[in-house]
């Protein structure tokens, strides 16, 4: 499969169109933003780990029976993905109270949510990711209430599958953003990605943060972190 122009170049990754109709290029690169861009820097190897640890949390994903944009691995930081009409929409689960809904609701970090909280925001960076509900969804035609009942469906899945696969590696499910498109058929598929840029880890002992937030609050040893978690997973970066 050829890569064409570029498509879209988001904070810390690109797609390019390819020679199939179907089909898209997903790069990972080394960059790493926070605070709506904010705060960048380039990290060694950033973008082959998220690349390599997105398709094997997606591959996993499948085996439990959820569609994934992800196909395959076509070199250390880029992936064959399946072309989706995306939803501008983020469903973000809390499975443990941390980042802005303590900000939001001035909860104590680290408070167990039971049962975990969902949340829909517009992906929208000039907006700062505004929180939205149903209603606006449906109202202003990003998504129908069918397609919305099976994103949340989806992401309960999600939650179930891989809350399991962190604690077995000795991790916490914090939280996590997925986003969703729509393929050719219009079903709702998983796309964009799930590594620890977009998802809270904690070891399950010293509640250490093993995600994106040792990027946003300067703790240091970003990648080397992520890889921990991949080698937890049994997953050799």
């Amino acid at each position: 499969m050829q890569k064409r122009d570029e498509l879209y170049r988001g904070k810390a990754k690109t797609v390019f169109h390819t020679d199939s109709a179907e089909h898209l290029i997903l790069e990972f690169r080394n960059d790493t933003s926070a605070f709506d861009g904010e705060k960048i820097e380039q990290l060694d190897r950033k973008g082959e780990v998220n690349n390599k640890f997105n398709h094997f949390i997606m591959q996993h994903l499948e085996a439990a029976g959820v569609q994934t944009q992800v196909e395959s691995l076509i070199s250390d930081t880029e992936s064959v993905v399946k072309k989706l009409d995306m939803i501008p929409v983020e469903c973000v689960v809390r499975n443990v109270a941390a980042g802005s809904l303590c900000r939001r609701l001035g909860v104590t970090e680290g408070m167990d949510l039971n049962p975990p909280t969902f949340e829909f925001f517009l992906k929208n960076d000039a907006l700062h990711d505004p929180m939205i509900n149903d209603y606006h969804i449906v109202s202003f035609g990003w998504a129908t209430e069918a397609q919305i009942s099976r994103m949340k469906e989806l992401t309960f899945k999600v939650n179930t599958v891989l809350s399991e696969l962190f604690a077995n590696g000795g991790m916490i499910l914090v939280d996590y953003k997925l986003e969703f498109g729509v393929d050719s058929a219009g079903n709702i598929i998983l796309g964009d990605e799930f590594t620890p840029d977009g998802c809270r880890l904690w070891d399950k002992e010293t509640r250490n943060k093993m995600d994106k937030d040792r990027f946003r609050q300067g703790l240091g040893s970003v990648v080397e972190t992520y890889i921990e978690v991949a080698k937890r997973l049994g997953l050799d970066l």
